[in-house]
Order: C-alpha cells, then structure tokens, then sequence
C-alpha cells in the first residue's frame, strides 16, 4: 500500500492516529447520469470543466457500468462490493438494506476515518428498521429540513459538506459521500438549457429516441442538470483547496446508473447502465499517469474495495468484487477485464402482483446479451397502472415519453414505441460494432450462434458461481420482498 499509516490502539477501544499519511477520499456521486455525456468523453453539447480537468490529471475510465440501472440497487453492491442478487432485499428499488450487510463507511470509520455523507445517500428505501443506526453512507450532514426554506436545491444538497468541513475532526482522514441529486428529474427545469445559453441544435440524440423538438428540447434541459452538477463538484473541490486539504484528497467522481429516458434508467442498454467515472489521485503520488484514458471494463462495485485498500482496510471474503487501484498507477493492460455483468430485478412497483423484471446480462467491448428471465411480463410495467409511477411505469414521465406514447401509432415512431415499452424476447444479442445504439437485436441469426452460446454460458457461470437465487426457476423471493415507495396518487 503506498500510504503510510500508523496507529495506536488506546484503551476503551479508540483509535489515535500518529503520522497518519493516508488519503481523504471524497466521492461525487451523481443520480441518473449516462456516459458519455461529458466533454472528456467526446459530447459536443454539455460543458464540464471540473470533469473533464480531473480526466486531464487522473484516470478517466471509457467502459464504466453501474452493475444495476436502478438507484438503491446499485448503492447497495456499491456499499457492499457485492452482487445485487447476493443481497435480499437490497436487490430491488425502494426496498431495505438488510442489517447483516456491513456497508464499507463502517468499515472505514473502525480503521480511523472520519465519514460522512450528504444529500442522497443510500436511497430510495429502508435501512433503520433494519438494523442500521444510520444511513449505510454514512453520518448524515445534510441541513435541517426546517432551515431549507430559504435555500435553492442545489444549496441544500451541497450545504451539507460545508457542514462536514466545519465539523470534521482535522486529525484524521476522511471519507465523504457526495450524493448531489443533479442530474435526475426533479433537477430539470423547463428551459434551464436555454437558459445556460446551451444550442438544441448540438444535441445528439440517440437513434432510440425520436429526433423532434420537444426531445431535443428535454434533452437540453437534462444537460444544464448535469453542468449543474458539475458546477457543484467544482465548489467541493474548492472547498477543499480553501482548507488546504484538496492535495491529500482522493477524487472520484461518477454517476449511479443512467439517465430517465426510455431504455435508460432500469434498463441494462447502455443507456441505463454506462456511466461516467473518473478518479483523481493526490498529487503526492508523484509516479501515477495522468490523463489515462482505460478501457478495461469496471463496475462502480469495484469502488468498495478500492476505498478499502486505499484506507488499509480488511477486504471480507464475501466482496467478490475487485479493486480498480491497480489501474490508476500503472499503463499495464489487465486482460481480465474483459466485459462487466449486469442485472436487475423490480425498480417500481409497476406491474400487477408487485412483480419485476430480471434480467441478467454481460456487456463485453463488442457485444451486449441479456437474458430476460421472465419475457411474458412488460419491461417497462404494465400498460395501465398497477401501484405506483404510471401506466409503463419503470420509464418515469417525461415529455420525451409522452410523445412516444401520444404517437405510438405513428408509422415514423412506431418502432422506437416498441423498443421503449414492447416485451422482449428471452434473450437478447447487439453487436455494437453493427449497432452501436442496441437496436437490432442478433440472437436469432446463425452467424451469431457460436457468440450467443458463449456470452450466455459466462452469464449462467457468473450466476452459479456468485450463488443467484434465480439459478432456480422457482424462486421468486424478490418479486415477494415489500415495497416501500408511494402509491401513485391520481392529480
């Protein structure tokens, strides 16, 4: 490990720490954000100087996967360091975080890290009731809800690490949750892309969704959302700069799964499960490359045991997921990584019987295969409501939606309807060399046959070996775990 540390245990259990050299770690987290849209990975549209300058000065990962397209879900593995089939409950949307999964900022704050998060955290769902005394990310600094009357959104959520800062005991390194709620939904304001002087005309928008006004005009908005962020990310590096603490500090900076358009968030097509991450060493470590552009594939469940290893924590037998840390210090290929494993089970509570959607998948640097485990249900929720969201539910609603659903019967849109909300075969095959928007699906053609039956058989190998319950048919245990999140209520 290249950060020296040495502690002292003291009576009553304590921890003081003497010449401790390790690195704060501070982790922006951002909620429903796709790759690539950034300017370091090539969008012409949005602006993101704080992420495309950490790319310039760290490690800008080209093939990072959220290993659900669903937000508590991919929290928990990321918590964890473990598939989201391995952990109950946490596999679903607005479900709990299961007390007997200690989440990585305990184990942090055992070895002498200070840590802390604000804004979301590990969210939406349970985790009190559950045998946790706090949030799984950690002390929670956010403001009291009562003073946020007179702050925007953006100051509230980010007022919290000033807080952390203010508070922090300066003797020990620290770790902090970022868990800024830009880009998601609620953060987009009609017109705030025009606003912020950004060009329809630049966007590009992808060949599964309709190319009109009204779509490039959502997707504008969705951009000022993330250079929000992005501004955002820059006031904590700032901060940080200010306190002096910045040139200790390790930065990683990410998005938790995809955007919420149709075949994004709660879908493993890239658009739901491709995210942008970039890590930042301190300068310190004089010998780490910088402006590293990696292709190996990474899962943000690799981020639990590299913020272990980077604190000198124990990594548990149970994380079968691996640290990206040798990847930030060295050019050296590693051929391992290959391709990253993708699932997902119920994200809303939309189709009748509280039923989901499992799905498991493999995303290689050519291809894409998903096996739909239940392919007689709707992919994207029942067509009428069932509990929650709305008619097709695991799409949220947007003006992007209604327009596929206002002209579903349109020759010219028909197909793009179809591939948003239409079932789905069992498996799925895209080879993203042909079509790199996903939209011909392969699997039944027989030149493929040979690819199919192998990326199929790494999948079933994946699931046996990580012990999936859904290695057997009959088990249906996250259909049944409780949901926790609103009822739709009719305006």
């Amino acid at each position: 490990m290249f950060f020296r540390v040495t502690l002292f245990l003291v009576l009553f259990g304590g921890i003081v720490i003497a010449d401790d050299q390790r690195p704060n770690i501070l982790f922006i987290l951002g909620d429903n954000w796709s790759a690539p849209h950034v300017g370091a990975m090539g969008d012409k549209t949005v602006r993101t100087p704080v992420f495309d300058r950490l790319a310039k000065e760290g490690v800008l990962f080209e093939n990072a996967f959220c290993p659900v397209p669903s937000c508590s879900p991919t929290r928990s593995c990321l918590l964890t360091g473990r598939p989201s089939h391995q952990l109950r409950e946490g596999a679903n949307l607005w479900g709990s975080f299961p007390g007997e999964f200690t989440p990585f900022p305990d184990l942090l704050e055992r070895v002498g890290y200070d840590v802390g998060f604000c804004s979301k955290g590990w969210s939406p769902g349970k985790y009190l009731e559950f045998g946790h005394a706090r949030n799984p990310a950690g002390t929670d600094y956010n403001v009291a809800r009562n003073t946020r009357q007179n702050m925007t959104r953006d100051e509230w959520q980010f007022a919290g690490f000033q807080n952390f800062l203010d508070q922090r005991d300066q003797r020990k390194p620290f770790f902090f949750w970022l868990g800024l709620i830009n880009p998601s939904r609620p953060t987009w304001q009609d017109e705030q892309g025009i606003d912020r002087g950004l060009d329809p005309a630049t966007v590009e928008v992808p060949p599964w969704l309709p190319d009109v006004p009204e779509v490039r005009m959502h997707l504008l908005d969705y951009y000022a959302s993330v250079e929000r962020l992005d501004d955002m990310a820059g006031e904590a590096l700032r901060l940080l700069e200010e306190q002096g603490a910045l040139k200790s500090t390790i930065v990683v900076y990410t998005g938790d799964n995809g955007w919420q358009l149709p075949r994004g968030l709660a879908n493993v097509y890239d658009g739901g499960s491709h995210v942008p991450l970039v890590v930042k060493l301190p300068d310190s470590h004089q010998n780490a490359p910088r402006g590293l552009r990696r292709q190996e594939f990474v899962s943000l469940t690799d981020l639990c045991p590299t913020f272990l290893e980077w604190a000198g924590a124990t990594i548990r037998d149970n994380v079968t997921a691996t640290s990206i840390h040798p990847l930030l210090i060295s050019k050296e290929v590693d051929t391992t990584r290959d391709g990253v494993f993708l699932e997902r089970e119920r994200h809303a509570n939309v189709r009748e019987g509280d039923l989901g959607y499992p799905m498991r998948a493999i995303r290689t640097k050519r291809f894409l295969y998903i096996h739909n485990l239940k392919p007689e249900r709707w992919p994207a929720g029942d067509p009428e409501l069932w509990f929650a969201v709305g008619p097709y539910g695991d799409v949220d609603d947007s003006p992007t939606k209604q327009f596929l659903l206002k002209h579903r019967s349109d020759p010219e849109y028909s197909a793009l309807f179809d591939l948003a909300f239409a079932k789905r075969p069992a498996e799925e095959l895209y080879d993203l060399d042909q079509d790199p928007g996903q939209m011909r699906n392969v699997a039944d053609l027989p030149e493929y046959a040979e690819t199919l039956g192998s990326l199929r058989k790494r999948v079933k190998d994946w699931q046996t070996a990580t012990n999936d319950p859904r290695c057997d048919s009959a088990n249906n245990s996250f259909d049944e775990y409780p949901y926790y999140g609103p009822r739709f209520q009719q305006k």
